[in-house]
């Protein structure tokens, strides 16, 4: 199969990238500068040039593939808080793949998060559609491509997705506001849980939905279905030899900054469906594993 990958050349691309390449299937990788270009040629794939905003170029793209998976989004625009804008581009960008791809039952594996479905009150499932707004607009766009004779699927990526490809995620970036406040944070009395998966389970699970899932449907990659962010704050403490503390309501942004609106999400995931159906089994190290065993104390974090 020819896949045509968005996001290729980053964290979840590096490892979904070469996952496809394995299985057999011929990779496209979108990138936006040259070195974006030389990361996607050095994991086997060849380099489309261009970027999120080539809204032809994408369509053609898609149209020339068998399928299509779209990692890229405006993280930056996401970061400084300008989520409208970041969610208003990344619809246009489904959308000129459904339409390139509608009528052909080809595949278009689109990127959301378990968040979608976090403080229900009970583990959120494959099942369970978050409330519109935000990147659940883009969720739900492209579970609608399926009434267009597309075979669209989302994968929903925990909040923690972490390995030694991970260099700029939730989790460097809890580390690092730990080094830099002296404090390793969590919410009230951090009960509130929080999913997590290893990089390459993620990326088998995007092979999985590109090769198998029916049209409409939503898969979760979360190896760890909820890991009490108190937990996780405490083992960031142990690693750096800080103090674990809960911080107060008043102060969680001027702790956690962009990150203050989701830390209290509580975000339990159930991943039966996407097991049973899809055959899905997480093989790496859980979240807390990763801290004792990988590089996330040796190798800086975002500000370091």
């Amino acid at each position: 199969m020819r896949v045509f990958v968005t996001g290729a050349s980053g964290h979840l691309g590096s490892a979904i990238v070469p996952e496809l390449i394995a299985a057999g299937h011929d990779v496209v990788g979108l990138a936006r500068s040259d070195a974006a270009a030389a990361t996607v040629t050095a994991l086997g794939a060849t380099a489309h040039p261009g970027d999120l905003d080539d809204l032809d170029g994408l369509a053609k793209a898609a149209a020339d593939s068998d399928g299509v998976i779209h990692l890229a989004f405006d993280h930056e625009r996401m970061r400084t808080g300008d989520w409208a804008a970041a969610i208003i581009a990344d619809l246009a960008v489904l959308h000129a793949f459904g339409d390139a791809l509608a009528g052909t039952g080809k595949a278009l594996v689109g990127t959301s998060g378990t968040l979608a479905v976090a403080n229900l009150g009970r583990p959120g499932t494959e099942e369970d559609a978050g409330a519109p707004g935000g990147r659940t607009d883009a969720e739900n766009a492209v579970i609608g491509f399926a009434e267009q004779g597309v075979r669209s699927s989302v994968v929903r990526v925990p909040p923690i997705t972490h390995s030694t490809l991970d260099r700029h995620g939730f989790a460097r970036t809890l580390i690092a506001i730990a080094r830099q406040t002296g404090v390793a944070g969590y919410p009230g009395d951090g009960t509130n849980r929080w999913a997590a998966g290893h990089t390459l389970d993620v990326g088998h699970l995007y092979r999985l939905a590109l090769e198998d899932a029916p049209a409409g449907t939503r898969w979760h990659a979360a190896g760890d279905e909820g890991i009490p962010v108190r937990e996780i704050a405490q083992s960031i403490g142990d690693h750096l030899g800080l103090p674990a503390h809960s911080i107060l309501d008043d102060r969680l942004e001027a702790h956690f900054g962009f990150l203050a609106r989701v830390i209290v999400l509580d975000n339990p995931t159930s991943t039966a469906a996407t097991r049973r159906i899809l055959g899905w089994q997480p093989t790496h190290p859980g979240l807390l594993a990763d801290f004792d065993h990988g590089d996330y104390f040796t190798t800086p974090s975002p500000g370091n």
